[in-house]
């Protein structure tokens, strides 16, 4: 799996509409951390994965706020503090509607927030678009890879 996305959900049935949207649009593998630990381990080769063949960079990560362990506010500040996960694209997809969480998004360096629909077509043409604009227009800085260093 050399072009992957990161998708960071606690809540399943949220999990698998996002994994049906994407699989439906894009080609890329996705992998799945379901608390900010696990996001985090993932992202630096902590925790189990430490010692592990180094999975490729993610392409995108899609980020929920409200989860388990760490919370997505801090995945999201520990990503930017780090050279090595700096520059990729994090969309906040979230159900919050709390102005603070928006505003703490940003100022953490979230490139996209997004409020999750409630009705699956919009839920669905929603991820459709994301994943076009962040994956197929959009271009990635030159010196990101795709696949392990």
């Amino acid at each position: 799996m050399n072009k992957m996305i990161l998708l960071v959900e606690d809540n399943p049935d949220d999990e698998a509409l996002t994994l049906r949207a994407i699989r439906k649009h894009m080609p890329y593998g996705i992998v799945v951390a379901r608390d900010g630990a696990e996001a985090l381990e993932h992202l630096f080769g902590t925790g189990r994965n430490a010692g592990a063949e180094q999975a490729p960079t993610p392409l995108l990560v899609l980020l929920d706020l409200k989860l388990p362990k760490v919370n997505g506010l801090e995945v999201l500040r520990r990503m930017r503090e780090e050279a090595k996960t700096r520059s990729i694209p994090v969309i906040v997809f979230t159900s919050s509607t709390e102005e603070q969480d928006i505003l703490d998004s940003y100022r953490l360096g979230a490139n996209s927030y997004i409020r999750k629909p409630v009705d699956y077509g919009q839920f669905c043409e929603n991820m459709k678009q994301v994943m076009n604009y962040w994956l197929s227009v959009n271009q990635l800085p030159p010196h990101r890879t795709c696949t392990a260093a």
